[in-house]
């Protein structure tokens, strides 16, 4: 089994596309106006509108309700990834800060207030785990 992909539903698919194309650098795929993906070598993160959640299970999912999930991007520095979204990203959660399992790691909401890392590997062990 391989986990290829995460989807955010959303109420507006066009703000958060753009959200994400700029956080990332990668530019979204669009299936159709309710449904786009962004892809990265590692997995695609995907993203719809509310009304594609009664195509697969009504009631299922609500947008703007994540509580428990961070999506996360492996970044070559964080810190740079920091400066460049500052002015961008209306709420930063925490600034770069090195974690004790050895990441150093920028956590932020997307416009949905959706949990967002943005990290690099910076010990030995970490950098190793992550080689690419």
């Amino acid at each position: 089994m391989d986990f290829v992909s995460i989807r955010i539903i959303t109420g507006d698919v066009p703000r958060l596309v753009a959200f994400y194309e700029r956080a990332t650098g990668a530019r979204a795929e669009w299936a159709t106006d309710d449904f786009a993906e962004l892809r990265t070598a590692g997995a695609t993160l995907a993203i719809a509108a509310t009304r594609t959640v009664a195509l697969f299970a009504p009631g299922s999912a609500r947008p703007a309700d994540n509580h428990s999930v961070i999506t996360e991007f492996l970044v070559d520095d964080v810190d740079r990834v920091h400066e460049e979204l500052n002015g961008f990203v209306t709420e930063f959660v925490g600034g770069p800060t090195t974690m004790p399992w050895g990441n150093r790691s920028l956590l932020l909401r997307d416009p949905d207030g959706n949990l967002v890392n943005f990290f690099t590997p910076v010990t030995e062990a970490a950098v190793a785990k992550f080689a690419r």
